[in-house]
């Protein structure tokens, strides 16, 4: 029997080497001097954890097997989702759309700002792919021809992504666009975030798609290829990760949701708006992981 892959946060930040330090390769996770406040975290149950927490407007993570909530911290709080709004357009489409129909990349698809691909106006793929890019690298030109091609244009796919939400019951959250861009009627909750997230990984091909760490595309006409290496640091880092999807805008700050399976426990964070998402989300999975140990 191979014995608890629990890790100490000691371990998993060996497991990223400098990345859980702030290199380079983790740019994003720089902490500046006036954020250095730090908050002792509290579990739901009132206990004090044993680690503290970088700064985060909003956490949330919970066992989904026994439906236990680990840990919250304004759960509730409308924010900005950033490309955390992709797990939505990427199940709408897959309830709405074909995989294997052809989209073709329009002017305005191209002209999307980062993160792109630099697709080009024109080219043709596979619908899959273009889901392929949204999800794994956060394209954002993939995401608007996706969802121009399911919708017919962006306007009418947003009203299917907000007549799913009401369906899920996510009572706070509301899309006013398809990729995450920034807008004052534009929100979710860390809370509503979990719920969708839960929902989405019931679909395997979703499921399938945001554990992928690097995936290559090509035009149904063309041989220019596009290499996707996936936004999610955690993936191949830590044992059991699972996706599903990081997002950032300046506005929605770090964003991350991320499921990780280990020794019978299925676990979901949601963090939005972190200095430092990937050192958070390193101690919940430990301190989650911890946690549930000790109830089996």
């Amino acid at each position: 029997m191979i014995k608890s892959l629990a890790l100490t946060s000691t371990v998993l930040a060996a497991v990223f080497g400098t990345l859980v330090l702030g290199s380079p390769l983790d740019a994003q996770a720089e902490y500046s001097h006036k954020h250095k406040r730090q908050v002792r975290a509290v579990s739901t149950s009132g206990d004090r954890l044993p680690w503290r927490v970088a700064p985060a407007h909003s956490i949330f993570m919970k066992e989904l097997r026994s439906g236990r909530v680990l840990y919250q911290h304004e759960s509730l709080k409308r924010l900005s989702p950033a490309s955390l709004t992709k797990i939505m357009s990427a199940l709408v489409i897959l309830e709405k759309g074909k995989l294997d129909d052809q989209a073709t990349i329009s002017r305005n698809a191209a002209r999307a700002p980062k993160t792109h691909l630099r697709l080009r106006p024109g080219e043709v793929f596979k619908l899959e792919d273009l889901l392929k890019a949204m999800l794994i690298v956060s394209a954002n030109d993939a995401c608007l021809a996706a969802v121009e091609h399911v919708g017919g244009d962006e306007e009418q796919f947003v009203m299917l992504m907000n007549a799913k939400a009401a369906a899920l019951g996510l009572t706070d959250t509301h899309f006013s666009n398809g990729c995450g861009f920034d807008g004052p009627e534009h929100y979710s909750t860390a809370e509503d975030l979990a719920k969708l997230s839960e929902v989405a990984l019931q679909n395997p091909i979703f499921r399938a798609l945001v554990r992928e760490e690097r995936e290559i595309i090509t035009p149904i006409s063309g041989h220019r290829a596009y290499v996707l290496h996936s936004t999610n640091r955690l993936l191949g880092r830590i044992p059991g990760v699972e996706g599903v999807k990081t997002g950032f805008t300046s506005k929605a700050g770090r964003c991350l949701i991320a499921k990780v399976s280990q020794n019978g426990s299925d676990l979901l964070v949601v963090i939005l708006n972190s200095n430092r998402r990937w050192n958070t989300a390193v101690s919940l999975i430990d301190f989650g992981l911890k946690s549930t140990a000790t109830m089996q």
